[in-house]
């Protein structure tokens, strides 16, 4: 046979419209297939299967289709069919109705999809932005949640170290954890992203099941799914290989290196990987309870112990001890060991961005070397593209040095960047609270605490505000009475009872909040304080001396300890000098609160240098030395200033209400500073 009559043989025998119709059955089969296999939770190999087997079955249907003819009497051999017996112009005019009406059904499907995509997408999302929402925990044991959340913060921070994506932090998407996250479109509307990642993890024995489906939200779009159930060694590279698989899906660009670095497993020990994801748990609590970076502290190292190679542990660890010296115990023991343990991230692998991140805490916190910690703050950022808390200590730093507008600009722009970040949220409610900017504080502080709903230090603050700009406690009552008597995380609703207490000079109820805490200490100001200190404090607003002073004996070697474990610490300094105010010891209080000054003046520390000042003002009203403390009043209500909850908070109504400055209420000039409308802040 020559070639033009093969050709002519083909077209009679209808090859070339059962390869069309086929083509075209096909591709609308697979289509189905990516678009309701996810749903049904089928694996995504079984779609891979699906499009094998079509590829496969497109020769055999080309060569039934030359070989054999449905004919009246059925399928037989096109070769032994006389030409009268033959119905292939009429099977032609089917095939062509049928690849026709198959076209159609394609348009149709092609113009469904195109204005379900414009029509449903109302964000202006980058194509290339995701947020990985929390994972379920199908596990029977329901405490191996932490597993759950971890897999999910692990492929989070993966996905971050990659440029050419948005991803929403973990601190913006933890609130959707157990919501059902039904609106997918409004949850990816809210986080300013177009794309979501859901999933599950099972934990069983020594066995890990991950699924996932990579879902584009504005059209409810089932992009990728997939399911992986290794053994725990196994799993340990999962995060990588299912972020490059992420990033591939969404036609990311990785390069070299950040392929490196998604890849690279965090550890090869299972239990160290156990361990480690619990610590990020505790570590990542909203709250920042002392109770909590201890316990990831402890966690931490025992990960390093089961693998000292373990890097990211090393960072991490590092980054709790800062918090932990930062906020409670800034002892000389836990400075040396987190820049020990930086260094040893670092030297273990010289790109990690948490272990450069971790380096700047150390010089922001510890040397206040703010040059020093941006430079390591601006290495992190290239490798954690996408981090957070990045810009958020490059903010601190310029609140520190008294760029408040800067610090404002910063976090606001992470906030566009972030929305859901509570933390971010709580830090600009701060500077706007230190800026005596009350309108802004209270917004912010709605924001904060509707970012975090579970969080009794949010509810707690944002009563304040109204305490603070309004003299107003009943929203402060309002929320303690709403908190059940069980929950009291590190003291710290037992403090706000007591404070509201002694502000309302109910001192019976303020003895009767210390007395139902079973806390012999809190974690407050800085140190650890006794409870003997507040007993003392309300013997003292009572006029009661003698119980007064017992109680201070009690509480003295505690301050005294605690200023010796960290000498250059202005605020141990601080609480020294006013508990030597309230035993009278004059000289050894204002020595103390002069000290307290002198290690973090204004011009150091922007921040803790008016809270010091505070201190020295309240020392100076307690030992008598009035015309000392008017002036340094005077200077800071008229500049940025603590807001606190405890002591030496300086504003007017602290000024009005609070116990400590009952020495000066008959003073003129006091009284004066009072009676003035309140004056306007000054700052850049």
């Amino acid at each position: 046979m020559n070639p033009g009559n093969f050709f002519s043989e083909m077209r009679r025998r209808n090859v070339y419209k059962v390869a069309i119709a086929y083509a075209i059955v096909a591709w609308l089969l697979i289509q189905v297939a990516t678009q309701t296999f996810p749903f049904f939770e089928i694996p995504s190999w079984c779609v891979r299967l699906v499009i094998i087997l079509l590829l496969l079955g497109f020769p055999i249907a080309v060569i039934l289709a030359w070989a054999y003819e449905l004919t009246p009497g059925g399928i037989k051999r096109t070769e032994d069919l006389a030409p009268e017996q033959s119905i292939k112009p009429a099977g032609g005019r089917r095939l062509n109705s049928l690849i026709i009406g198959v076209l159609l059904c394609a348009i149709a499907l092609l113009v469904f999809q195109r204005f379900r995509r414009s029509g449903s997408s109302t964000s202006d999302a980058p194509d290339k932005s995701i947020a990985v929402l929390p994972f379920d925990n199908f596990s029977d044991e329901k405490e191996n949640a932490f597993f759950a959340d971890g897999i999910q913060d692990d492929i989070l921070t993966s996905l971050a170290k990659i440029h050419d994506l948005k991803v929403i932090s973990r601190t913006s998407v933890m609130p959707y954890r157990g919501t059902g996250k039904t609106n997918l479109r409004q949850i990816a509307e809210t986080l300013g992203v177009a794309n979501v990642l859901e999933g599950s993890v099972r934990r069983g024995g020594n066995r890990v099941v991950v699924s996932v489906q990579l879902i584009d939200a504005r059209n409810d779009h089932h992009i990728w799914a997939n399911r992986y159930d290794r053994p725990l060694a196994d799993s340990l590279g999962l995060q990588g290989e299912l972020a490059a698989e992420i990033a591939a899906e969404l036609r990311a660009t990785l390069s070299p290196e950040e392929k490196v670095r998604v890849e690279t497993k965090p550890t090869e020990n299972p239990e160290a990987y156990v361990l480690y994801l619990k610590a990020r748990l505790y570590e990542s609590n909203p709250d920042r309870l002392f109770e909590d970076y201890s316990v990831a502290e402890q966690l931490y190292g025992e990960a390093i112990q089961h693998d000292p190679s373990f890097a990211l542990a090393h960072a991490r660890l590092s980054a709790t001890i800062a918090r932990i010296y930062h906020w409670f115990d800034p002892i000389d023991e836990r400075k040396s060991r987190m820049k020990t343990e930086a260094e040893k991230a670092l030297q273990l692998r010289p790109d990690l961005g948490e272990g450069h991140l971790a380096l700047g805490l150390y010089y922001y916190w510890a040397e206040t070397n703010y040059e020093k910690a941006l430079d390591e703050f601006a290495v992190a950022a290239k490798a954690l593209p996408n981090d957070s808390d990045v810009g958020y200590f490059a903010a601190a730093i310029r609140r520190r040095q008294g760029r408040w507008n800067e610090n404002l600009e910063l976090l606001k722009k992470s906030l566009t960047i972030d929305p859901g970040n509570a933390n971010v949220a709580e830090e600009i409610a701060y500077t706007y609270g230190f800026l005596h900017e009350w309108p802004e504080a209270v917004r912010m502080h709605e924001r904060w605490t509707a970012l975090a709903p579970d969080s009794v230090n949010a509810k707690i603050k944002r009563a304040y505000v109204d305490f603070w700009s309004q003299g107003s406690t009943a929203a402060l009552k309002e929320v303690l009475g709403k908190i059940s008597p069980g929950v009291d995380p590190a003291g710290l609703v037992t403090r706000a009872r007591w404070d509201l207490a002694m502000i309302q000079r109910s001192y019976d109820a303020a003895d009767q909040a210390l007395t139902a805490c079973a806390l012999d200490q809190f974690q407050s100001n800085g140190q650890p304080t006794p409870k003997s200190f507040y007993r003392g404090c309300v013997a003292l607003a009572r006029g009661a001396q003698a119980d007064a002073r017992k109680n201070f004996e009690l509480a003295l070697p505690s301050f005294e300890e605690a200023v010796r474990q960290a000498p250059a610490t202005a605020i141990r300094h601080a609480n020294l000098g006013l508990l030597y105010s309230f035993m009278d010891r004059k000289e050894e209080a204002i020595r103390e609160g002069h000290r307290a000054v002198e290690l973090e003046p204004d011009s150091k520390d922007a921040v803790f240098g008016p809270w010091m000042t505070g201190y020295l003002a309240m020392i100076y009203a307690r030992v008598g030395e009035t015309d000392s403390a008017l002036p340094l009043l005077e200077h800071l209500l008229t500049s940025p200033g603590p807001i606190d909850n405890t002591n030496c908070c300086v504003t007017q109504n602290d000024l009005r209400n609070r116990w400590q400055w009952d020495p000066l209420r008959n003073n003129p000039r006091f009284q004066k500073l009072l009676a003035e409308p309140a004056p306007k802040t000054v700052y850049k």
